[in-house]
């Protein structure tokens, strides 16, 4: 059975912090940033996914490379196929969310505000009469706080109004995220496949060699940070008035809406393994439409192979 990479604990790499999905080691000048396979919904963990931390770290590597002469990010290095060893730097408190179309069901979502009567979106004001999941006339700048309660839309005004950037820093912030939404579609529409919409983070190189520039920091353009549809059914589906193919993660999580009080109960059961290994199979489709690779997976036992890969990165 293939392994799954639940956590680390390197005691060698500094201090840890644990996110949803990323363990995170600390270092004076970098962080060690290891994609596990966890997966949350419902603000914990549901299941873990064979090789899902692989796909999303490699992504990751791939759309970087492709994205590095746009602006510089924080990649040092990837020395394990689940590992990133970044730059340290001062976050922006902002997540550049960029929507190419009219879709969503959050209560941040652009098609839930639209639904209430908005029409104003900043760099975008639309007409009255559009359709779920059309095209938006241009690519929409649509930003949020990064809070740990729950993130909330904030146009430029109000950013810098409320200290969270300065005017020339979410100009530069906008002009960025545009244009590497701009580089994300016309990759994506390579592949057969449409950028929905996706989020940026950013952070300041204070470094004596970064001189306060901004650099790319997180993810760009994984499953788990972008919406994707395929671009072969769109026009077909939504004459029909069907929603676009996509990538689906939805049926785990309705398994464990069905199956328990996922919100509630201080136990969750295990999720059905076929259901596992349906998602594990469909991180690695997307990995090999987005890249254009065939997935190889890492070398097993995991947690040696890590330890053996980041025996250098000790401090």
């Amino acid at each position: 059975m293939t392994e799954v990479l639940k956590e680390t604990n390197f005691s060698s790499l500094g201090e840890k912090k644990t996110g949803k999905v990323r363990d995170i080691y600390i270092q004076p000048e970098r962080l060690i940033l290891v994609t596990t396979d966890r997966h949350s919904s419902f603000d914990r963990i549901i299941a873990h996914i064979p090789h899902k931390g692989q796909v999303l770290n490699q992504i990751s590597a791939f759309w970087f490379e492709q994205t590095k002469d746009i602006i510089a990010n924080h990649v040092l290095a990837i020395p394990d196929p689940n590992v990133t060893v970044g730059k340290k730097c001062t976050l922006v408190p902002v997540e550049a969310v960029v929507r190419g179309y009219l879709t969503g069901v959050t209560g941040t979502a652009i098609w839930t505000r639209y639904g209430k009567g908005k029409r104003d979106f900043g760099n975008i004001v639309l007409p009255d009469g559009m359709k779920k999941n059309q095209k938006l006339p241009h690519p929409l700048f649509d930003p949020t706080t990064k809070e740990d309660a729950h993130d909330r839309t904030i146009s430029v005004q109000e950013m810098v109004a409320e200290g969270l950037v300065t005017a020339e820093l979410v100009e530069q912030i906008e002009k960025t995220a545009l244009a590497l939404f701009a580089r994300g579609e016309e990759i994506a529409k390579s592949r057969g496949l449409i950028l929905v919409d996706t989020k940026y983070e950013f952070g300041v190189d204070n470094s004596p060699a970064g001189e306060g520039k901004l650099i790319l920091i997180d993810e760009i353009h994984t499953p788990d940070s972008s919406r994707f549809w395929q671009l072969d059914s769109y026009e077909e589906r939504i004459s029909k008035g069907e929603e676009p193919k996509y990538f689906d993660k939805e049926f785990l999580r309705l398994w464990f809406r069905d199956n328990c009080n996922p919100y509630k109960d201080a136990t969750l059961p295990d999720a059905p393994e076929e259901l596992v290994e349906e998602m594990s199979r469909r991180y690695i489709q997307m990995y090999g439409q987005i890249t254009g690779k065939k997935f190889i997976p890492g070398d097993e036992p995991i947690i040696p192979r890590m330890e053996k890969n980041l025996k250098s990165y000790a401090i």
